[in-house]
């Protein structure tokens, strides 16, 4: 049986280790710097609401599904497509979704790692006071003057690189488990230390009534399907990062167990970040729907003009880092493992290929932001033009044909022995989740951001 197989790149040490890897893929930007934003746009409470039910009815599924097809093949995820769809004697063709999950991990990397060096030159800001009785027009300042140098951006970039590199090269248990094993408690410690600030601004209560009480007025069509969006993407599904992390699980370890931790683990950082960051918005009279600068144009006012803003400025562009740190690792993995399972390369050469070449891409994206501005493909900058790709269209279909490949391709003898659930019908509960219902929704999902709904 394929699920006897072991990986060739080892497994992780314990059903911990897989948690803290899965949650350090799924927990990153997203949680930190885009949940709080979007549920400042879309009306707070009645937004989080939205959001919960579409993890537990879309995102979970699916990651059961792509963490399933994972540890069923131990291998890389266009290996794991070629071997399950020969198992299931379905058509070959069924091998470009493991391509396009590598890929799009590839090209979220090359812009990522550029976001995260923006994060990175937040720490170095934030330890020197460059925030400090700073107003708005400073700050503002700030943030023109970082993406406006190429030198600068550069340098950033490739800081992040190389420490994600670093880490994926001693492998498993050493890099990647290793790193983790250190990231996430940080990350988490950080986060508590910043909630606990929030609660003495004396603007905690107006926070968690923004955050938790619900608005139904303020929440649109439009609002239901960025939630669906959002849960959908900030668990990692379809990049090919949980299919290869899936691959690492031990035998004996519950999916539908491990990945209910996984996703509540996530959803909580993300509902912490919140819980942190509205306090402190409202505190300083600013304001919540601020959009993408949230962080990086807004907060660093608030930091500036605190007491004690420079520690904790710092503790929260130094956790921004961690998160995306924790996340690149696992983009970066489907290609390195292809590269040694398929072109007998050692796991350093392959680090070296995968992560130069993703290193060369990220320059578009930082062109993109100053020399290469006026240059645009279908009206989008590089960056833009990445990011629309990729999570507009290569994650959707992704997704959506996992879960039309677990549902209805795979075997229920397979499916149901990989899945290991603890009685019949909570399995029947996953099929018609998999097979009709988070289906439908990621294909809504495609429609809209195609502009078709």
């Amino acid at each position: 049986m394929t699920g006897t197989k072991k990986s060739i790149h080892g497994q992780w040490s314990s059903r911990f280790a897989f948690i803290l890897a899965a949650t350090g893929s799924a927990v990153g930007l997203g949680n930190i710097w885009k949940f709080p934003y979007i549920t400042g746009e879309n009306g707070g409470g009645a937004f989080v609401i939205v959001y919960l039910l579409c993890v537990l009815l879309i995102g979970i599924p699916i990651m059961m599904a792509e963490t399933m097809l994972g540890r069923r093949s131990r291998q890389n995820p266009i290996n794991t497509m070629i071997t399950l769809s020969d198992e299931a004697g379905a058509d070959k063709n069924w091998h470009y979704l493991g391509w396009m999950g590598v890929i799009a991990g590839f090209l979220i990397l090359s812009y990522y790692s550029v976001i995260a060096g923006w994060a990175s030159a937040y720490v170095l800001k934030a330890f020197t006071g460059s925030f400090f009785d700073a107003d708005a027009s400073e700050i503002k300042g700030l943030f023109d003057g970082l993406i406006a140098s190429p030198i600068q951006l550069i340098f950033w970039h490739s800081l992040f690189m190389l420490a994600t590199m670093s880490i994926v090269a001693h492998g498993v248990k050493t890099g990647i488990e290793k790193a983790v094993r250190f990231l996430m408690p940080s990350l988490f410690v950080m986060l508590i230390l910043l909630v606990a600030y929030a609660m003495t601004t004396g603007s905690y209560d107006q926070g968690i009534e923004f955050l938790f009480t619900p608005d139904f007025s303020k929440l649109t069509g439009d609002s239901v399907l960025t939630a669906m969006g959002h849960a959908f993407f900030t668990l990692s599904i379809g990049m090919g990062a949980i299919m290869i992390y899936g691959s690492y699980l031990p035998k004996d370890v519950s999916i539908s167990k491990t990945v209910f931790l996984i996703a509540g683990t996530d959803t909580v950082v993300a509902l912490l970040a919140g819980i942190a960051i509205f306090p402190i918005v409202f505190a300083s009279g600013l304001e919540p729907a601020a959009g993408p600068g949230l962080i990086f144009q807004t907060l660093p006012i608030a930091f500036g003009n605190m007491t004690g803003g420079w520690l904790f400025g710092l503790l929260f562009f130094v956790m921004l880092v961690f998160a995306a740190l924790s996340s690149s690792i696992s983009l970066i993995e489907p290609a390195v493992a292809w590269l040694v399972e398929n072109r007998d390369m050692s796991r350093k050469q392959a680090c070296i290929w995968s992560g130069s070449i993703t290193w060369l891409l990220g320059f578009g994206t930082v062109f993109s932001f100053n020399v290469w501005s006026g240059f645009k493909v279908f009206d989008r900058t590089i960056f833009q033009l990445l990011d629309y790709l990729t999570a507009n269209l290569l994650l959707p279909i992704g997704g959506f044909c996992i879960a039309v490949f677990a549902g209805w391709i795979m075997t229920q003898q397979h499916t149901e022995h990989e899945l290991g659930m603890p009685n019949p019908l909570s399995y029947q509960v996953w099929k018609i989740l998999i097979c009709y219902v988070a289906p439908a929704a990621v294909f809504l999902i495609f429609l809209h951001v195609v502009g078709v709904l």
